[in-house]
């Protein structure tokens, strides 16, 4: 067991016992061992944290810790079914207050990165405006080909904070094998495979390449969506530790006053921010998955403006169709066809019954229908579906939890500029829009249309399938010739073979061809 590990686990577990984390646990419900140890830790927490919520203990606790225990907070609050739903709610509000780190070691990374002086790089470079757990930003001027300068934003990797990582993963890791080697029952949590996930996922935010990709991607989608956009990259000046862009003037979301002084119409922007994500959830399957107040701007013509795009999340098509249905069903009631979905997708085995599936999310889904459409939270009900699901033994499905999480922050968002915000009214053009063009008559043409191509693709290839049998019937009668034999038992096995050949090309021919005249006569 790794020395050094294990001494940073106990300095954490030493702030935390210090900040009061252990005394919200109920005692009650632990064994008299561990309840009598967790009375023994009690006794090192400072008395000014006493009157903390259990929220501001855990938050506190991990800024204490730095940065990397910021961030396996920030991941845990995607993960509900590993530190319980209320815990995730709790860290869902975790935010990054991380003191900055000084301007000549800002610029010794940028330099690093382009083997040239800053000054060289932009016609001006100034103090950081934001500082955070892997990065801080700082305001730079770059010169234009016609001499006049635009105002960019250059997102900095903190020094050292790839080591400080890679160190603290090697505790997170010890701490997880000794959860599976001595409490059996997280082993069905799979500890180290979340590990594997928040080592995965810290990787890929502290390539800044990557964060620029996204921003790429989310601009190409958006290309044509009203009142949404996100930054533009600077690619020539952006590295792995090194992010340029556009930058945005305007206000964060969290200035409801400053927002509304200005003019605008709050409940206009609490439906853009609610449809923008949808659309990107729905419509192309990559959305931000981190939108808080704090990563959202009203710019100055009154676009919202998505910025930080270090966490994101995905859907494929079978994602995308199970979340449309199932908005769409709760909307027109239509239980039945969301418990078809679940198991239409695999998520609930088939061996439970659709109907009692079918009445349980009735439960969930009556009382919405007799409340103001203000009281009703879609956020809330996505979490009572994964809740209930779970009692028939659906799997976790850790997309569909990131997509959960998400959607309590985005609603959140929207409701602190609208707070009548009606989510179904609201949710509703965008979810139609999808299921008719993914689902009604174009949607069906354009499955028909790929099922063709694949069939296409497979009469291209009949050819070398056909080069390959007789290749192989050749190189059979040679080894005859020379008089080598087979066994009967894989004599059998290559007739077989040769035999599976022809009959999938003739199969191939017939359905091809008998599409070909369905097209042709109706």
């Amino acid at each position: 067991m790794p020395i050094a590990s294990l001494f940073r686990l106990a300095r954490a577990g030493f702030v935390m016992a210090r900040e009061g984390v252990f005394g919200v646990v109920d005692l009650p419900d632990l064994p008299p061992a561990q309840r009598l140890a967790l009375r023994a830790i009690r006794l090192l927490e400072r008395r000014s944290v006493r009157g903390k919520a259990a929220d501001k203990r855990l938050s506190d606790a991990l800024t204490r810790l730095g940065p990397s225990y910021v961030k396996l907070g920030q991941f845990l609050a995607t993960r509900p079914d590993v530190v319980g739903r209320e815990i995730a709610t709790d860290l869902t509000a975790l935010q990054d207050q991380i003191p900055s780190f000084g301007m000549e070691e800002a610029k010794r990374v940028i330099e690093s990165h382009f083997g040239r002086p800053v000054e060289q790089l932009f016609a001006s470079f100034g103090e950081p405006v934001a500082a955070a757990s892997i990065a801080q930003v700082h305001p730079a001027e770059i010169e234009e080909a016609d001499g006049t300068r635009r105002k960019m934003a250059v997102k900095v990797l903190r020094p050292g904070v790839a080591e400080r990582f890679r160190r603290d993963l090697k505790s997170y890791y010890l701490m997880a094998r000794l959860m599976e080697r001595f409490h059996p029952p997280s082993r069905r949590l799979r500890p180290v495979a979340v590990v594997d996930t928040l080592a995965r996922s810290v990787e890929l935010e502290m390539d800044f390449r990557l964060e620029a990709a996204a921003l790429s991607e989310m601009a190409e989608n958006t290309r044509d969506d009203p009142g949404f956009r996100v930054p533009e990259v600077n690619w020539t000046r952006t590295a792995k530790a090194v992010l340029t862009m556009e930058w945005i003037s305007g206000r964060k979301l969290s200035d409801v006053a400053g927002i509304e002084a200005d003019g605008h119409d709050l409940p206009a922007i609490g439906a853009l921010v609610i449809q923008s994500f949808l659309r990107h959830a729905v419509r192309d399957g990559f959305f931000h998955a981190d939108m808080h107040q704090g990563n959202l701007f009203l710019d100055e013509d009154g676009n919202l403006v998505a910025v930080d795009f270090g966490i994101t999340g995905r859907l494929g098509k079978a994602e995308r169709r199970f979340l449309a249905e199932i908005l769409f069903g709760f909307i027109t009631r239509d239980y039945r066809r969301v418990a078809e979905v679940h198991f239409e997708a695999g998520y609930v085995p088939a061996d439970q019954d659709v109907d009692v599936f079918a009445q349980a999310i009735r439960a969930i889904g009556e009382p919405i229908h007799g409340h103001d459409a203000s009281e009703i939270s879609m956020a809330r009900l996505l979490t009572q579906l994964l809740e209930v699901t779970e009692l028939f033994n659906m799997r976790t499905q850790t997309q569909l939890i990131m997509l959960q999480k998400t959607m309590v922050v985005v609603e959140g968002v929207a409701r602190t500029l609208d707070p009548h915000l009606d989510m179904w009214r609201t949710a509703e053009p965008v979810v139609r829009t999808w299921i008719e063009r993914n689902l009604g008559p174009a949607g069906r043409l354009q499955d028909a249309a790929g099922g063709l191509a694949a069939l296409g693709k497979l009469a291209a290839d009949l050819p070398i399938l056909a080069e390959r049998a007789g290749r192989l019937s050749g190189e059979l009668e040679t080894m005859a010739e020379k008089g080598l034999r087979f066994d009967a038992e894989t004599a059998e096995a290559i007739g077989r073979a040769e035999a599976r050949h022809t009959r999938s090309g003739r199969i191939a021919l017939w359905v091809i061809a008998a599409l070909l005249a369905i097209a042709v006569f109706t």
